[in-house]
């Protein structure tokens, strides 16, 4: 470093350190040490406690959608405060995708859809600010445990709620939040959707229905999308938190999901989640390893065994064959792809229709790429796609079975948007385990020695 001197008087000269010529010598202030560091406040891990480790209470009370973007506006003031805030991979795209989205709302064809616009733009803006948080959080060097662990208390209720439906199939109860809506709220089927208490997603005028797990979610493609983000998220934990109570937590429930997981019938699910594992396969047989088929394989033998219990292929082989649900879905993409054509850019604000039973076309719907080019034009959606291959990209240098397991989440939530949407909580899900993945392979990570293998 280059010395600055500065000249004057003797007297004055001789009470300055040489380190403070450069300042002025009035200040006895700046002679300190440490006084010209950059301060900053550490971010409080409660908020994203308060988002994921209290889910059954939101769900109970009705506002489990509703109160996410609040939790949103929380975060944002907080890493405003803060200051300093440190962006991960893939933030200038993803505003950039945003801005197309807040545009879009000029296409809504009446004044009340703006309040569900606004819902799920809130939606979409507070999944990246929990992906920045946690990001943050962990380059801040927040223990990996304390901030994992809601999440992981997020998929433990998640979990349990989908075990509700599979032992109270028929539990349907008016929330206390959709009690007191008002009705001019109440006309929106959707609103109703998500504040109504439902175990399970089934067809009201079926005389056989099938019961299919949804809790806390209104669709049971919405627990089966935050399925398939998850597993990997649970099995990234028990690679790297090898000791405590979470982890022996975490290996019983895993196995337990699978009855509620099967029982929804999700095929994207199990497309996605199948995609997933073999994207890892492949990098690690190109790589010379092969370290994650022992899980991969315990985790598929686990599926075969519920399989002899559940007849899942007998249900999903049923359920398609008396609901033609696949060419009830390709006439629904050929129709959406024709209105798109006719306002490719910017959209049309949102789906057509959220009543993807009873609507007679509800465009916009039945998949995130549908409801992304339809709602949103062609611009947003080709930046929500770069926006997932640049994250892959930087993930793809992790090389911990961690950072493995957390390097999938990309290529499933791509595999998932045919089949799929997650404008919802579980876009913050998703971001919360790319947070953490993304700040392993950008620095160090600070775990205890006590929960690692020794």
């Amino acid at each position: 470093m280059v010395r600055t001197t500065v000249r004057g008087r003797r007297g004055a000269r001789a009470t300055a350190p040489a380190r403070a010529r450069a300042v002025a010598l009035v200040e006895p202030g700046v002679l300190e040490p440490g006084v010209w560091a950059v301060r900053q406040a550490q971010l409080p891990v409660w908020p994203i406690v308060g988002m994921f480790g209290l889910l059954p209470i939101w769900w109970g009370l009705g506002v489990f959608y509703l109160a996410w973007p609040i939790f949103g506006v929380v975060l944002l003031a907080l890493l405003t405060l803060r200051g300093n805030v440190r962006l991960p991979t893939g933030t200038v795209l993803w505003l950039i995708f945003l801005g197309i989205v807040t545009v879009s709302a000029t296409r809504l064809d009446r004044v009340t859809a703006l309040f569900v616009f606004g819902l799920r733009l809130g939606h979409l803006l507070t999944g990246l600010l929990v992906g920045i948080y946690v990001y943050n959080l962990i380059r801040d060097g927040v223990p990996w445990t304390r901030v994992a662990n809601p999440l992981a208390v997020f998929w433990l209720a998640m979990v349990a709620l989908g075990w509700l439906g599979v032992l109270a199939p028929t539990f349907s109860f008016p929330s206390p939040f959709e009690l007191i809506l008002p009705h001019g709220v109440q006309a929106e089927r959707y609103i109703i959707d998500v504040t109504h208490l439902d175990s399970t997603e089934f067809n009201k005028f079926s005389r056989n229905p099938i019961y299919r797990p949804a809790a806390p979610y209104p669709y049971t493609n919405n627990w089966g999308t935050a399925y398939s983000f998850l597993v990997p998220f649970v099995l990234a934990y028990l690679m790297s938190v090898r000791r405590g109570p979470m982890r022996v937590v975490l290996l019983v429930s895993l196995p337990l999901s699978l009855v509620p997981a099967f029982l929804t019938l999700n095929r994207g699910m199990f497309i996605g989640l199948g995609a997933g594992v073999a994207y890892l396969l492949f990098r690690e047989v190109l790589r010379g390893r092969v370290r994650l088929l022992l899980p991969v394989v315990g985790f598929m033998l686990l599926g075969w065994i519920v399989t002899l219990f559940i007849p899942v292929f007998d249900l999903i082989t049923h359920r398609t064959s008396s609901t033609d649900t696949t060419s009830d879905r390709f006439d629904l993409y050929v129709q959406t792809w024709a209105a798109v054509v006719r306002s490719p850019l910017l959209g049309f604000g949102q789906p057509n229709s959220v009543d993807t039973t009873h609507a007679s076309e509800p465009l916009g719907t039945q998949g995130m790429i549908w409801q992304l080019l339809y709602s949103h034009g062609i611009p947003a959606t080709i930046c929500f796609y770069l926006l997932l291959l640049v994250i892959a990209r930087r993930l793809a240098a992790a090389v911990t079975p961690a950072g493995l397991w957390f390097s999938a989440l990309p290529v499933i939530a791509a595999i998932v948007t045919p089949f799929y949407s997650y404008i919802d909580p579980n876009m913050s899900v998703l971001f919360f385990a790319l947070g953490l993945g993304l700040a392993a392979v950008d620095g160090p990570v600070n775990r205890s020695r006590k929960e690692e293998l020794t």
